[in-house]
């Protein structure tokens, strides 16, 4: 490892350097600004740069710990912050023309925490309008590139964050996800994520006009995406800091309780009639030979439906976007936003009025169904999605476009109905005919154990190795 390459080191290596003092967060970031400068050019993952900034609060990091002051968790850890979370100073545009100049008046508690750990902003990286979208392009800061090729779509909507991380712009992203949005960037780039359970990780946007709805409010998570599981434990407990901003915040430890006896994992390859790529079912298989060895207890078993409630909570999460946000997706969308929303109205009939109270109600159902079953399977290993990562703009090809993005993804989006964890984790490196291109599986977890997702991402990594290597190599190609 030369001095160039520190931005190749994981969040957990770094830290380990900067609080020995082997490193200074000066040379970290300078390290990270430098390969942010280099890659980014391609991807356009990084829409506003930070540099300045961040070179800023290295130096002063640097000598309040020459002062005797001690070493924060990720200390020097260069991070990234997606456009539609607040950072002071900073125009939360949400990838909408009409927003470029909501200018942020104090930092959302997501960036709050990690800059209280220690944790460097180096940029703030790209979304789709209204972050909305399993793609990423918008008309204010155009299109974000997969570092794997331009085959594949960068995922969304935080795909600005997913691309960036795993070309080693900074060590850690940050994400959120309310049907999907940290795990479909982790899949198409190969990165590790967890969506963390409602209420895990404080959340409230200081230049927010009006409180969301309800389900935008009980679906919606900030997270982070990494290239490796240890990242994950090192920087969750910093994320999960507590904020009096957000009054239903959960304050409890990152790490539960360890179970007596093995770990039971439910293992299913059911996708509900979409078809399963082969290169899918060899991803989970790689995953499941993983955890066996690992000495969980893999059981070939369905979970509860999960297709009817993921289908009814993104029906109802359609609802009240059609009530609350329609009128601005109209006034300030690009056409192409407003016409995938108009297919999403047509794949996903919003439900409305008495339904949507009683779907609403339902919810409870489908939560108290799945809280029976983890009882005694304490993780649900499944597909992410049934086929190998779409191509760029596969959602605006009407219909069909929008079904292959989003309809067969209710492995994602049951999750945030259901308000439970889930990790996404490569699991295998295929060559497919338009290149290579990795293949994410999901660990869903009870209620509160987001360790426990962590911990078996952490064991088929271990099998498969990180996809950064691979993807880093191909790019110096």
């Amino acid at each position: 490892m030369t001095q160039t390459d520190i931005w190749r080191l994981n969040a957990t290596d770094l830290t380990a350097l900067t609080r020995s003092g082997e490193l200074s967060a000066l040379e970290v970031t300078q390290n990270a600004v430098d390969r942010m400068h280099q890659a980014n050019t391609d991807l356009n993952a990084v829409v506003e740069d930070l540099s300045t900034e961040a070179l800023e609060r290295a130096r002063e990091l640097d000598t309040a710990v020459a002062g005797g002051a001690p070493a924060r968790p990720l200390h020097g850890v260069p991070v990234t912050i997606k456009i539609n979370v607040d950072q002071k100073g900073h125009a939360t545009s949400n990838g909408v023309v009409a927003l470029k100049d909501v200018i942020a008046p104090d930092d959302a508690p997501v960036v709050r925490n990690l800059q209280n750990a220690g944790a460097i902003v180096i940029g703030r990286t790209n979304t789709p309008e209204f972050s909305f979208r399993a793609d990423t392009d918008n008309p204010l800061h155009g299109r974000t590139h997969n570092p794997w090729g331009r085959h594949i779509s960068p995922g969304g909507s935080s795909g600005g964050a997913g691309a960036g991380v795993m070309a080693g712009i900074g060590a850690l992203a940050h994400g959120n996800d309310i049907g999907g949005s940290l795990r479909f960037p982790a899949a198409a780039n190969g990165a590790v994520t967890v969506k963390p359970g409602l209420g895990r990780v404080p959340a409230w946007n200081p230049s927010q006009q009006a409180e969301r709805g309800i389900l935008a409010q009980s679906m919606s998570v900030q997270g982070l995406i990494t290239r490796s599981a240890a990242d994950l434990h090192l920087s969750m407990p910093s994320m999960i800091a507590p904020d009096p901003r957000d009054p239903f915040h959960v304050s409890m430890p990152w790490r539960g309780e360890a179970m007596d006896g093995p770990i039971k994992v439910a293992f299913t390859k059911n996708t509900f009639g979409y078809a399963l790529h082969p290169e899918v079912e060899k991803a989970l298989d790689t995953a499941r030979n993983a955890l066996t060895d690992a000495g969980y207890l893999v059981e070939e078993i369905d979970p509860p439906d999960v297709f009817e409630c993921g289908r009814s909570g993104y029906r109802a999460l359609m609802g009240e976007v059609l009530t609350l946000m329609q009128s601005d997706i109209k006034a300030a969308g690009s056409e192409t936003i407003r016409e995938i929303f108009d297919v999403y109205f047509q794949e996903f009939p919003p439900i409305v009025e008495t339904d949507l109270i009683r779907m609403l109600a339902k919810r409870s159902h489908f939560a108290r169904e799945w809280s029976l079953f983890m009882e005694d399977y304490a993780l649900v290993l499944s597909p992410f999605l049934p086929q190998p990562f779409f191509k760029p703009d596969r959602d605006t090809e009407g219909a069909e476009g929008v079904h292959e993005v989003l309809g067969c993804a209710v492995y994602s989006y049951a999750m945030n109905f259901l308000g439970l964890p889930a990790a996404c984790v490569p699991a295998r490196l295929s060559d497919l005919p338009d290149g290579p291109q990795p293949i994410n599986v999901q660990i869903a977890a009870r209620r509160w154990r987001e360790d426990m997702a962590v911990d078996a991402a952490a064991e088929i990594e271990t099998r498969v190795g990180q996809m950064c290597l691979p993807l880093w190599d191909k790019m110096s190609a």
